[in-house]
């Protein structure tokens, strides 16, 4: 009897570990889901074939945050991080593009790192890096990675990670907060000895 109940568990939790995060996994406060998004899996649809990372590396963004694209309200460009929860908001820097996933109104997580399956895992270390290898690109800006065919996001399988905090990379304003959480010892992470 406990047998078959741990086997049932184990289907469950494998099942579970396969669903595609929803509408209110994204609708919570930012810093929990940029904690919650490390070891999902981003997958992203080029032409016939899916490429998949598991998000390794995160930043949080939030409304009041004058590092965040959103802090001085809509604009043209900014607009996808007023969008639904589970919006992508993509932007170009520098020739570098870099994705973010919408949580709340004006609020988002940068997905900073992730382990590229079926490839050098190390090759998705950084934003950029992250999305030349996902083939994410300026026009997958605003796309709904809950219900949309191209990026979807899975829940995180086996047992929870252990996470690092440390302060934002590659900002000038408000560096010094702790918003940015990253798996710890994972190769993929693109500066795990920031403190």
């Amino acid at each position: 009897m406990t047998g078959t109940r741990s086997r049932t568990a184990a289907r469950s939790s494998s099942a579970r570990a396969a669903t595609r995060l929803g509408r209110a996994f994204f609708d919570r406060p930012t810093v929990r889901v940029a904690r919650e998004l490390l070891g999902a899996r981003l997958r992203v649809r080029v032409g016939r074939t899916v490429r998949e990372a598991r998000i390794v590396e995160t930043e949080a963004y939030l409304r009041d945050d004058p590092a965040s694209h959103a802090f001085r309200g809509p604009t043209r460009r900014n607009r996808s991080m007023f969008g639904s929860p589970g919006t992508m908001y993509v932007f170009r820097i520098h020739r570098v593009v870099c994705a973010n996933l919408v949580t709340r109104v004006g609020e988002a997580v940068l997905l900073r790192a992730g382990a590229i399956v079926g490839s050098d895992p190390a090759s998705g270390s950084g934003p950029g890096r992250l999305c030349r290898a996902l083939g994410i690109t300026i026009a997958d800006d605003g796309a709904d990675a809950v219900r949309g065919s191209r990026v979807a996001v899975r829940r995180r399988a086996g047992p929870r990670p252990r996470i690092r905090v440390s302060r934002r990379i590659g900002i000038r304003r408000a560096a010094d907060r702790p918003l940015r959480f990253y798996l710890a010892g994972d190769r993929a992470v693109s500066h795990p000895h920031v403190a």
